[in-house]
């Protein structure tokens, strides 16, 4: 079962009159980032329902692979029977999102295990959106 988090900001955006790719990306990601920490600290998302990272400051997809992100607790990126952590494969081009344990080849089978799979994959669309979005944007900006 996927829980869907839509975070709505009140307010409006000055239009800058000029603009790059990078700066806009990092603004949206930065947006993204604000709202999911207040989400957060006011008990509305679960840390481990982000699209972002609070550590790392990035898409979660971007840094999963982190050791930071390993919880043997929880089974977040870990093999219970052979007690190591799980190998995170992210495909940015095709959308897809893979663990795998390097000693017994098992795959996501766990809760914690698809929870993640499923943030990566949420993580990767939003990051596509907003790349998408103000590719269309950027020549109407530069203007």
């Amino acid at each position: 079962m996927a829980t869907t988090l839509t975070l709505v900001e009140n307010r409006t955006e000055p239009t800058l009159p000029t603009c790059t790719l990078a700066s806009t990306l990092a603004s949206t990601l930065a947006t993204a980032l604000a709202a999911e920490d207040q989400a957060e600290d006011t008990g509305w998302l679960d840390p481990l329902d982000r699209l972002t990272c609070r550590v790392h400051r990035r898409w979660i997809h971007e840094c999963s692979h982190s050791d930071l992100h390993v919880i043997p607790v929880t089974g977040h990126r870990w093999c219970r029977p052979c007690r190591r952590a799980l190998e995170i494969a992210v495909d940015e081009v095709t959308g897809s999102v893979a663990l795998h344990c390097p000693r017994c080849h098992r795959g996501a089978t766990t809760r914690a295990d698809h929870q993640l799979v499923a943030a990566c994959e949420a993580s990767l669309t939003a990051s596509r959106a907003s790349r998408s979005t103000h590719a269309t944007e950027l020549p109407a900006l530069a203007a």
